[in-house]
């Protein structure tokens, strides 16, 4: 799954990434998936690293720094750079893609909001931690009729929709695991339960230490975890 290189800089994209965060997961699923090699750079958000800020003074991942110079500092944009280049399993084959951006942008506006005050009610105290539930609830049931009506979020495939939303339903979910495995959302939960058992999901949150300058180059993408 790991390949050092005993050199200096990467001849690859360097990528900045944090394990658990669902942004940088969801662009891992795609170079991943697109079976492209990056470099990839592990991160603590409390101690980032100079050579990050240095090029992405936003302090956020994914940061992406492609051999060009060109840095892409935002998840969906890395997501598409990576499918262009290739789409083996054809995650936008068949795609509405009005209709895919529409719920992502649901889902990383008004569901973002309410998942983040439902994980941390002490931060948000104006309402109790069941009324943002409630109000992420929309977001599920929608998710929920959707998947009633094909199998995946946009279709019959696993697709764009599905990798970018994934990792902040999974994120909500196990805030209560408990209620959610009693929650009206039976097809939501198989669709889930199916991406956490998946080979993909294991191949991309591997774990790996926090990197530092002078570190052997670390290889991640489809190519060295195939």
């Amino acid at each position: 799954m790991i390949e050092s290189i005993p050199v200096a800089e990467p001849l690859y994209p360097i990528f900045y990434s944090f394990r658990r965060c669902p942004y940088a997961l969801r662009a891992r699923l795609a170079i991943a998936v697109a079976e492209l090699t990056v470099a990839i750079r592990e991160i603590e958000l409390r101690n980032k690293p100079p050579a990050m800020l240095a090029i992405s003074p936003k302090g956020t991942v994914p940061v992406l720094w492609l051999p060009d110079g060109q840095v892409i500092e935002q998840s969906l944009d890395i997501m598409r750079w990576a499918l262009a280049q290739r789409d083996p399993q054809d995650w936008l084959a068949g795609l509405s893609l009005a209709d895919a951006q529409a719920l992502i942008e649901w889902n990383d506006g008004e569901f973002k909001s309410h998942l983040d005050r439902y994980k941390y009610p002490d931060r948000y105290p104006e309402y109790p931690q069941a009324e943002y539930r409630r109000q992420g609830e929309l977001f599920l049931a929608a998710l929920e009729k959707r998947l009633h009506r094909t199998r995946f979020l946009c279709s019959e495939r696993f697709g764009l929709a599905d990798a970018a939303i994934l990792p902040f339903v999974r994120q909500f979910a196990a805030v209560d695991s408990t209620w959610f495995e009693s929650s009206p959302y039976p097809a939501l939960r198989r669709w889930l339960d199916s991406f956490l058992s998946s080979a993909l999901f294991d191949a991309v949150m591997h774990k790996y230490q926090p990197w530092q300058a002078n570190d052997p180059v670390l290889l991640f993408g489809g190519q060295v975890l195939a």
